[in-house]
């Protein structure tokens, strides 16, 4: 564990880590962004912000933490993907991100596009890139679907609104201390083929993270932990 888990000790324990270049594959590939602030930058329970800067999207934005922390801890942002019929990872919380484009020059400018496509956050403008984790092959429904994401780490120089896409039901900051300490470990019941089978997930309030999500979040916390 890390003695603090403020922004300024994971930035200093992530710092140096040699940038991966993208794997040569057949597979599609995605990208996602774990984004990372310092507290203080949370609205006022009025909405109104220190600033007036309140959320603005096509759902519901929360700009406050969830859950309990350490008051200093850097905190997390977190979506809930809007419910589609046709996306196997609908209406689960997630990390912003999507597949790659082939317009996108690599992995690293696909989590940059789609971060800002799906939240409103510029992350050029705002943030610092600390990482890339291992990629990882997505799942759904137990069976790989060809699909490779790629996860990266950044922390937010400034916070600015979010502006939620119509592919993004609810965003959230969460402190990241509670769920790399394991505070927040639990199980899910998944139910595959008539079958129950219970997963690791994390809680955040009444939210459940599981799945592929989780497993990015644990890579990152094996990774503060090291």
């Amino acid at each position: 564990m890390l003695p603090s888990y403020d922004l300024a000790a994971i930035m200093a324990r992530l710092a140096g880590r040699a940038a991966a270049l993208d794997a040569i594959t057949q597979e599609r590939q995605a990208a996602v962004a774990a984004i990372l602030r310092a507290p203080g930058a949370a609205l006022d329970p009025t909405g109104d912000g220190p600033t007036g800067d309140g959320p603005t999207g096509d759902g519901p934005a929360g700009d406050g933490p969830a859950g309990d922390g350490d008051p200093a801890e850097a905190e997390l942002l977190l979506i809930r993907r809007a419910e589609h019929p046709r996306d196997p990872w609908s209406g689960h919380m997630a990390l912003p991100g999507g597949r790659r484009d082939p317009t996108d020059g690599s992995l690293l400018d696909t989590a940059i596009r789609e971060t800002r496509e799906e939240v409103g956050i510029d992350l050029v403008a705002h943030g610092t890139l600390l990482a890339r984790l291992p990629d990882l092959p997505a799942v759904a429904y137990g069976r790989r679907v060809g699909l490779v994401i790629s996860p990266f780490v950044f922390a937010l120089r400034s916070t600015p609104d979010l502006t939620l896409s119509q592919e993004v039901a609810e965003a959230l900051w969460t402190p990241l201390g509670p769920l790399a300490r394991g505070e927040c470990a639990s199980t899910y019941a998944y139910t595959h083929e008539g079958n129950v089978v219970h997963l690791p997930c994390l809680r955040v309030d009444e939210r459940v993270v599981w799945g592929l999500t989780y497993r990015m979040l644990e890579q990152l916390f094996e990774t503060l932990h090291r």
